[in-house]
């Protein structure tokens, strides 16, 4: 088991310095002291505090965006100020909140001190760092210039993590009055409804069709709940596997780039997610077909990341970029001009920044828009649903009055 070991030790200058290593044994840990040229002192084996609580977790804690976004300005901030690779990844690894992000640095640092360079030990790593991260990250390390990448993806990440809390914020309220709506019909069907069912049977009279369907669908509820929660249960299962899958994706995707008011708010954020990562790729010098593909794929659009994989390969044959971007059919022709213009003048990052800008402050609008559409459809679609129940429930009612009336 790899433990961590805090050393003190005396370098090649007669300096006693302190130092911290990873390694499965003390032994490992002289030699490679002794390695360097340096005499040990001391080599302390040290517990690894909240290490048992991270083995023990059944669901690990989600890598949030935000999570990776406050790593890349801490590694940022240490590296920029000359502390080594290996004790910014220590010091990350006992300071990170996020336990399995923390558990994942440590494992970084055990592999980073046997030799391995950043972007190797982060490629061990895929369900924690996105690609984008780790191409950067790479790139960073062939220019040296890896401080100013890290800081560079720091701000991506915080611009990407507020694209998505405004996202979520959006869907906040449609998704409270989807579930308030659940609730209230099944409460009517399985409480309400039955104190009346017992009135009607006593009339002896014949109940009109949408009582007769409401009372079914209330007998059934409690009878069968059970198959109902299961339909549920399975439906969404399925949903979510075919959303995972690539024609799943392309199938929803294209769904929801045609329906009104929300196609705008999907092209928006896409845009923006698209020409930010772009123009950070092409500035750090990534060749333009993998800055393309890789700016596609964080997109998370099905729709554009085939448009765009056709336009990586037109690109080679010198195609400009501006016109390729128009046959994907997503991009507004804004964006479209945009890219024109810096292509023209030579500014093609430059422009390509301007443009997330424009568009980050365009989605406040869009989103706005967005969220007057879908609240009024909500309601509507509720009070219709509540509206059926309760005049299914008073149709016998004026029935019963009006014959008395008789």
């Amino acid at each position: 088991m790899v433990s961590v070991y805090r050393c003190k030790e005396i370098d090649l200058r007669g300096r006693v310095i302190e130092t911290v290593y990873r390694a499965e044994s003390k032994g490992e840990i002289i030699n490679l002291i002794r390695s360097k040229g340096h005499r040990p002192v001391a080599v302390n084996i040290e517990e690894e505090k909240g290490n048992d609580i991270a083995q023990i977790e059944l669901f690990q804690k989600k890598v949030k965006v935000n999570d990776i976004s406050i790593f890349c300005k801490q590694m940022h901030t240490m590296l920029n100020a000359g502390m080594p690779l290996l004790t910014s990844l220590d010091v990350l690894g006992a300071q990170t909140e996020n336990v399995t992000l923390a558990k994942t640095v440590k494992q970084m640092a055990t592999q980073v001190q046997k030799g391995d360079i950043l972007s190797v030990s982060m490629k061990q790593h895929p369900k924690v760092f996105p690609s984008l991260l780790i191409s950067m990250v790479e790139a960073g390390e062939l220019t040296g210039n890896l401080d100013n990448v890290l800081l560079k993806m720091s701000e991506h990440y915080t611009k990407e993590n507020r694209i998505n809390s405004k996202v979520k914020s959006a869907m906040m309220y449609p998704t409270i009055l989807s579930v308030l709506v659940v609730v209230v019909v099944v409460f009517m069907l399985t409480f309400v409804l039955p104190t009346f069912i017992t009135m009607f049977n006593q009339t002896g009279d014949a109940l009109p069709l949408p009582t007769r369907i409401v009372m079914g669908l209330s007998d059934a509820l409690q009878a069968y709940w059970y198959i109902f929660l299961g339909v549920i249960i399975a439906v969404t299962y399925a949903v979510r596997r075919i959303g995972k899958s690539v024609e799943g994706k392309r199938f929803f995707d294209r769904l929801k780039l045609k329906m009104p008011i929300i196609k705008t708010s999907i092209a928006k954020i896409a845009t923006s997610r698209f020409t930010r990562t772009l123009s950070t790729l092409l500035a750090s010098g990534i060749p333009i077909i993998q800055a393309l593909e890789t700016s596609a794929q964080v997109t998370g659009n099905q729709v554009v990341i085939d448009g765009i994989y056709v336009v990586s390969e037109d690109i080679k044959k010198g195609i400009v970029l501006s016109s390729l971007l128009k046959k994907v059919g997503v991009f507004p022709p804004m964006m479209i001009s945009m890219v024109n213009i810096g292509e023209e003048s030579g500014a093609l990052e430059e422009m390509l920044s301007k443009t997330a800008d424009y568009y980050d402050e365009e989605l406040d609008a869009a989103i706005s828009k967005m969220i007057s559409f879908i609240e009024p459809v909500m309601i509507i679609v509720m009070a219709l649903i509540v509206g059926f129940i309760v005049i299914a429930m008073l149709l016998p009612m004026f029935d019963m009055y009006s014959n008395m009336s008789v």
